[in-house]
């Protein structure tokens, strides 16, 4: 696939930032987050009779930014955004090749190509908070991709900014969010010492493989029958690849292993009262828990184990954050400080606005997300009908030949 650069410039908002905003503070928990980037891609099959596309994408953006105006800024520190208008770099390019060539068997390294930046340009070379990439198909598809910065932007923010860029983009206004945008969250996040606390590090692995797993509606409608007890699908499919992975290493016949969990919270909906979903920032948790290995992995089982870390949240939240803000909660009593542990990262992205992102000329065919730097990674997205769901998962070689011949995963994925 070749890729050929048309142009790049530097997109600011329509207004200028007002001086008393020029300084956006960072939370507790974005200045947790790790400091990565991570990419959104949305595939339209054809913009068909849309005239100036490049001026009219230009134009919506500068608009939209002026709501969002974080993100045309850069980190000044650990804790604030210099919010003084530098921009947003917008590249375009050509592709030779059909986009449903590229999307039939998705390949990261090909899909990566359409980023504005690797991972490490984001945030070294340009210092961004945000850039975006449109890439043109001789097939006359477009594919967008906007990156951005985690300390910054989590996956809430970004879905709903790529959507409410597209809103302005087909004509409409976003008058009626400008005070849910962005906000001081320090007030209910307080920034405090984070040196001391472990934030991890991307754990990178260039001989990891990513493939896309896709499990029609249908097929989740039987492995939910299946579990019992009601489990939304984020939960049965969960217990299905968190289960495939704890009977593989099983197999290894090595009892002291636990295969963990991380599964994060969106915590907007949990405050009282509650944060907007578009808001800027990180208004996330991590739920940590495990499994032993020397244990049948039984789903129902699982999923009971889920909600009862989902539910530690929960009282977490209700009794106002005691003893400061917490950016895991831990099912200790799961925990085996003896044993060796695996960790899984899961993500579930399924009630995002991904496909109610029209710019003018229809919904998207296609959405991926994810970033290429972090391993044993789940990321859950709905297919394009808003029925079945789709999860990237990239593990290495060894795990993604055990997980990818599990029984149960062949009998419910595609």
């Amino acid at each position: 696939m070749e890729i050929r650069k048309i142009s790049s410039e530097i997109i600011k908002p329509s207004s200028s930032t007002p001086e008393h905003l020029k300084s956006y503070k960072l939370s507790a928990m974005d200045r947790f987050a790790l400091d990565i980037s991570f990419s959104l891609v949305f595939y339209y099959s054809s913009v068909g009779a849309c005239k100036n596309i490049s001026d009219h994408l230009k134009k919506s953006l500068s608009e939209t930014l002026t709501y969002y105006y974080p993100l045309a800024g850069r980190v000044k520190d650990e804790f604030s955004v210099d919010c003084d208008d530098y921009g947003v770099t917008f590249i375009e390019s050509h592709v030779a090749c059909k986009m449903s060539e590229l999307i039939k068997q998705p390949k990261i390294e090909l899909l990566e190509q359409l980023r504005p930046y690797n991972e490490e340009e984001m945030l070294t070379t340009a210092q961004a908070n945000m850039a975006v990439k449109v890439n043109y198909f001789d097939c006359g598809g477009v594919a967008i991709c906007v990156s951005f910065r985690h300390v910054v932007v989590d996956g809430s923010t970004a879905a709903y900014f790529v959507r409410n860029w597209a809103k302005v983009a087909s004509g409409g206004s976003l008058i009626d969010i400008k005070d849910h945008v962005v906000f001081d969250c320090t007030s209910i996040f307080p920034s405090q010492d984070v040196s001391s606390m472990s934030k991890g590090q991307p754990d990178a692995n260039d001989e990891a493989i990513t493939e896309w797993f896709v499990f029609e509606n249908s097929k989740i409608a039987v492995l939910q029958e299946n579990i019992g007890n009601r489990p939304t699908r984020f939960e049965a499919l969960l217990a299905l690849m968190w289960g495939a992975m704890i009977d593989a290493y099983a197999k290894e016949d090595d009892p002291t292993v636990q295969i963990g969990a991380l599964i994060p919270v969106n915590l907007r909906r949990k405050l009282d009262p509650p944060l907007p979903e578009q808001c800027i920032g990180n208004a996330v948790t991590i739920g940590m828990t495990a499994w032993p290995t020397k244990e049948r992995a039984e789903y129902n089982k699982i999923v009971f184990k889920v909600r009862e870390l989902i539910s530690m949240v929960d009282e977490y939240v209700k009794n106002g954050f005691q003893n400061g803000w917490k950016t895991c909660i831990i099912d200790h009593a799961a925990m085996d400080r003896n044993s060796a542990m695996k960790m899984l990262n899961f993500s579930g992205t399924s009630r995002l606005p991904f496909y109610q992102t029209d710019f003018g000329w229809g919904k998207p065919v296609w959405c991926s997300a994810g970033q290429r730097s972090k391993n044993n990674n789940f990321v859950l997205v709905d297919t394009s009908d808003g029925k079945g769901i789709q999860v990237m998962v990239r593990l290495s070689k060894e795990d993604m030949a055990k997980f990818e011949q599990d029984p149960a995963i062949l009998a419910y994925a595609s």
